[in-house]
């Protein structure tokens, strides 16, 4: 999910009654877990960065369409099991395959695949879940953002994530409105129990499928952004969704998760128009590492869609790039 989104979602996190959350037994592991289809150069060096962690973790799954996205990666030279799960390709589709390895006692921490944790995320991820029986959903602070920008590759994130990391960190946990899908961790048990997927009727890149898992699990618990938790998303460019898609997603998905009831038409129509604005204001002079255009004709074709009444987040695996 990109900034402008994330900010707005962050403004209201309007606490929903959570279960009975006491009879929760403390986690006893944590799975990371990795979705990552077609980006063969960044995946190994993210995973070979989790042996820098000082509480490793207790699985790494990585969720992938073909072994050939794993790149040179060497799962058996990594002080961590590391299970790799194939199938089709999608975001919700890639989650789902991971969810199916999990134990009631896990904490599945999904990250993107270019995403650095700082050394102490995994340890302090498993203690918000101990110490906090009401939060199935917890959030990292994330400290610099490449999706802003151009991105970054992994030695300039490294740089950062040195420099940011270094100054005092805080242990507050602050309410907000959903996880970030780059670094996002919950209880399994929530999950499990209640039967709570990630949506795959959202497809490919599956925008705002983070918001609508969270909104859901927000039913049963807390949903928090952890202090605790520090890491930097690169943002890498290649091998994202093409712009047209995701410009449709922008209108399609907002629109369906309303419907659906885990979007606030308030937040659903402020998402669209924020967006359809900074596709219109950036498309003449877009910069190179951006396909402003493309969403820009993405909106313009859901918009089509949604008079005619025929709009739907499938839509996209019908459009052409």
């Amino acid at each position: 999910m990109f900034d402008a989104t994330r900010s707005l979602l962050a403004a209201d996190a309007t606490p929903i009654t959570p279960g009975a959350a006491g009879d929760i037994a403390a986690p006893t592991r944590v799975v990371v877990g990795i979705p990552t289809t077609g980006r063969p150069a960044i995946l190994p060096e993210t995973v070979r960065a989790i042996a820098r962690q000082r509480r490793l973790p207790d699985l790494v799954i990585l969720s992938v369409a073909t072994e050939d996205d794993l790149g040179d990666l060497d799962t058996q030279a990594l002080p961590f099991p590391v299970e790799v799960v194939t199938g089709p390709k999608g975001a919700t589709l890639q989650r789902n395959r991971m969810m199916r390895r999990l134990g009631r006692e896990d904490v599945l921490l999904l990250l993107d695949d270019d995403f650095l944790m700082a050394p102490d995320f995994v340890g302090n991820t498993l203690a918000v879940f101990r110490d906090n029986p009401d939060v199935v959903i917890a959030t990292g602070t994330v400290l610099a953002d490449g999706i802003l920008g151009a991105g970054m590759d992994h030695a300039t994130g490294a740089r950062r994530l040195a420099e940011l990391s270094a100054a005092p960190g805080t242990d507050a946990l602050s309410p907000i409105y959903a996880g970030y899908g780059c670094n996002m961790a919950f209880r399994a048990r929530a999950a499990l129990d209640n039967d709570i997927r990630f949506d795959e009727a959202l497809p490919l890149y599956s925008w705002l499928e983070d918001v609508d898992f969270s909104r859901r699990l927000a039913r049963h618990g807390r949903v928090v952004k952890a202090g605790s938790m520090r890491g930097v998303h690169l943002g890498t460019k290649t091998g994202r969704t093409p712009g047209v898609f995701l410009g449709y997603s922008q209108i399609a998905n907002p629109i369906y998760l309303m419907r659906k009831g885990t979007m606030n038409r308030r937040h659903a129509w402020e998402m669209i128009l924020r967006n359809m604005a900074s596709n219109l204001l950036r498309s003449p002079r877009p910069p190179a590492w951006c396909d402003y255009r493309g969403r820009l004709r993405g909106n313009l074709i859901a918009i089509r869609d949604v008079l005619r009444s025929r709009d739907a987040p499938d839509r996209i695996t019908q459009l052409t790039p």
